[in-house]
């Protein structure tokens, strides 16, 4: 059954609903902070049934789970699922323990949007009022600090990105993300807490609390992976960074300006979008992928961003593990060649990437799907008590191995700052 509700004040709901969603083991909250007026909040909670797995054939699953039942569906794909772009990944050690896929039937669904909220559920308004009945503004700002260390020093950082620029300037590859972590051992921590505090600081569109059982996922992302709407698919790499001057923002034409300019981010982002109008070949009818935007320059609470937007329209026969296949991993967090430089990110990078630049997303039940890219985000595990996340960016030969460390810091510099670090 579904039924619809007038919602009067979004962010007292939004503190409310987040309440209620501490009953349950597994949960998915979507929030797009009003940039995305389709959907503001997409959440499901509770499990129907669910498909996970970390196997090889984990794709081909998931299309028959899909296959079993026109609904809606929630979850994540993470970095080292399989696909045709296999390379074997090194063994590293995870505390985190994200499997490399899952999704989940939810036992009920809100989503609101235009300030109505729709709910899907056996009895939509007993969970109504089991909402309403929570009480807004419960989670308090502790104070803590919590003790981060870098899997990679600076010193380190630079002498690995001057070697990565080597294996470019010998032909190996045009581009590569690379990344580091930073992480907190034997730490316990409020992920709600936490998350309403990176949601604050950093609210961007595709933002997301996550919950596998002991598996925690706390999402302030700027970037869409993949959306798909009818026949037609689109995705929007970011590729270009710049930290805002929150102090003089007057100067805010004049900031994205610079970053326009940038040879550099400029570089970065074409690379990508040749590599996503590739991917999308493989799927879409001849001659229908294109640049909708290229260079576009937008602005979030933390940083101005390059983002551009490549579109296609999908061939008749094509499914959604066939989508994945072609498109997965996302060329922002690889580069190009995509299969070379994620050997070379196995082999410099110091810890496995997991659900991180990964993808967390939903489908509905008329097929259609929107996920995000997994950056500027926290990962927990309540069991193992390990806290994590992980920033770099994309190394082209203009790169300044300098100035992609100091990049890389302000990336950090939100989660760093709820964690009082």
């Amino acid at each position: 059954m579904q039924s619809k509700f007038a919602i009067s004040d979004i962010n007292v709901f939004k503190q409310k609903v987040l309440n209620w969603l501490k009953q349950f083991s597994t949960f998915c909250f979507l929030d797009s902070n009003q940039y995305n007026s389709d959907n503001e909040m997409l959440i499901g909670a509770g499990v129907a049934r669910l498909y996970t797995s970390s196997s090889e054939d984990a794709l081909t699953g998931v299309q028959k789970f899909i296959d079993e039942k026109k609904c809606w569906l929630f979850g994540h794909l993470g970095y080292e699922l399989a696909t045709s772009e296999k390379i074997s990944h090194s063994v590293k050690e995870d505390l985190l323990l994200f499997p490399d896929l899952f999704f989940f039937e939810p036992a009920i669904v809100l989503r609101v949007e235009a300030g109505t909220l729709e709910i899907i559920a056996d009895d939509p308004e007993a969970v109504f009022q089991s909402v309403q009945q929570q009480i807004p503004g419960q989670n308090k700002t502790g104070n803590r600090t919590v003790m981060v260390e870098n899997s990679i020093g600076r010193d380190e950082y630079i002498t690995i990105i001057n070697q990565l620029k080597a294996h470019i300037q010998r032909g190996d590859c045009y581009e590569i993300n690379f990344c580091q972590e930073f992480f907190a051992k034997d730490i316990e921590v409020d992920p709600f807490l936490l998350f309403e505090e990176l949601n604050h600081i950093s609210p961007n569109p595709f933002s997301g609390l996550y919950r596998i059982e002991d598996k925690w996922l706390l999402c302030a992302s700027p970037e869409r992976f993949i959306k798909k709407q009818g026949h037609t698919i689109i995705s929007q790499p970011i590729k270009g960074t710049l930290k805002r001057d929150l102090l003089h923002d007057g100067n805010i034409m004049q900031e994205q300006s610079r970053l326009l300019q940038s040879e550099k981010d400029k570089a970065e982002n074409v690379m990508v979008v040749d590599l996503v109008r590739n991917d999308l070949s493989r799927i879409c009818k001849e001659g229908s992928v294109k640049v909708d935007e290229l260079f576009g320059i937008y602005s979030f609470p933390q940083v101005h961003q390059m983002i551009s937007t490549v579109s296609g329209i999908l061939r008749d026969d094509t499914n959604f593990a066939d989508i994945i296949d072609a498109t997965f991993p996302m060329g922002s967090m690889t580069g190009a060649p995509k299969r070379s430089v994620m050997h070379l990110t196995d082999r410099y990078e110091k810890t496995r990437r997991g659900i991180f630049s990964g993808a967390l997303g939903y489908l509905d039940p008329n097929g259609n799907f929107d996920f995000n890219v997994v950056i500027r985000s926290l990962m927990y595990n309540h069991s193992t008590k390990y806290l994590s996340f992980q920033a770099g960016g994309g190394i082209t030969i203009y790169s300044d191995a300098e100035k992609e460390w100091e990049e890389c810091m302000v990336k950090a510099k939100a989660i760093k700052a709820i964690l009082g670090s």
